[in-house]
């Protein structure tokens, strides 16, 4: 049976320099998520040309707007990159500039000239769920997410953040605190 050998990691993208080339419809849409879960993310976007909707959503964001065609310059300082050009030469010339520069990249709707998915997510306060199908099914990460916003209960980050105030009082050792959140928390996952 195939795994999903992907590694989750959040970022920092207040932090990170973001590129997304491209001003269709799949970079507003890759845009938006990103936005919904990060507004402070930090995004560059870098197209001849831009929907409408795609700059309303700029304008609400920390988002610089360039109007003009793609070249290996706009990577300069860039952490990752998203291409959504309807041009899969250009798609493939910003994989492989970015190659050469170690910046990660993801070619949207092509899973092999990818470094990174974006999964669906899942937000409550303090609490984020990220769901992957290792690129095989965005439409069951979609399903996914619905499915947990519906049972991650609406109080869960008060709890967390009690959880991590109880945390701060708790004295000994790593072990023995591990231990100690590890009782408290276990009524989470018994079953009822």
């Amino acid at each position: 049976m195939e795994r999903n050998n992907l590694y989750p990691i959040f970022l920092k993208t207040s932090q990170l320099e973001v590129l997304i080339v491209g001003g269709g419809y799949v970079a507003e849409e890759k845009l938006h998520f990103l936005t919904k879960s990060s507004p402070d993310a930090k995004v560059t976007m870098v197209a001849p040309m831009f929907r409408e909707a795609t700059l309303d959503i700029a304008k609400q964001f920390n988002v610089t707007i360039v109007e003009d065609e793609y070249n290996a310059n706009y990577l300069y300082r860039k952490h990752m990159v998203v291409a959504t050009t309807d041009v899969p030469e250009v798609n493939l010339r910003i994989y492989n500039d970015c190659r050469k520069l170690h910046t990660l990249v993801n070619v949207a709707d092509n899973p092999p000239l990818c470094d990174f998915y974006m999964g669906g997510i899942v937000t409550k306060g303090h609490v984020k769920v990220a769901i992957s199908t290792n690129g095989k099914s965005p439409t069951t990460a979609k399903r996914l997410r619905q499915f947990f916003e519906e049972v991650l209960p609406e109080d869960i980050s008060k709890m967390v953040q009690n959880l991590n105030e109880f945390r701060k009082t708790i004295k000994g050792d790593f072990e023995e605190k591990v231990d100690k959140m590890n009782k408290i928390t276990q009524k989470l996952v018994e079953k009822a």
